[in-house]
């Protein structure tokens, strides 16, 4: 039976093992057969959709990791706006919204508020914050 998953990711991108737990986990559900419906980027998690993190050449890009698996999967990937912006993680549209030049969110991210989680969590199967 395939099972349609929402993630909430709530660490940041380096730091912590558990955004690469995260991927690791989406991956492994998707080769199992299971969906990922989004992954919800909360907190300190908004890092993981930064533009502007650039990892040694010998550690994982989990940002580019992140990409890959919402373009290949078309996995949802959305930073929480009002967590995003207190952290420095910044649409486009946010940008010219406060009058700023440049926006630092990743490619294949979106902001959204709390209310597009509440509503990806009535659709889900199964729910898993890390």
């Amino acid at each position: 039976m395939s099972l349609r998953y929402v993630l909430v990711v709530t660490e940041p991108a380096y730091g912590s093992q558990l955004a690469r737990t995260a991927y690791q986990f989406a991956c492994a559900a998707i080769e199992a057969g299971h969906q990922i419906s989004k992954v919800f980027f909360y907190q300190d998690g908004v890092l993981n959709g930064t533009a502007t993190t650039v990892p040694a050449n010998d550690e994982f890009d989990i940002v580019a990791a992140w990409q890959s698996l919402a373009r290949e999967h078309q996995v949802q990937l959305e930073t929480c706006v009002a967590a995003a912006l207190r952290r420095g993680v910044i649409s486009e549209q946010e940008a010219a919204q406060h009058g700023l030049q440049q926006s630092t969110l990743a490619a294949d991210f979106s902001q959204a508020g709390l209310g597009s989680l509440a509503e990806a969590l009535l659709t889900a199967d199964r729910v898993m914050q890390f």
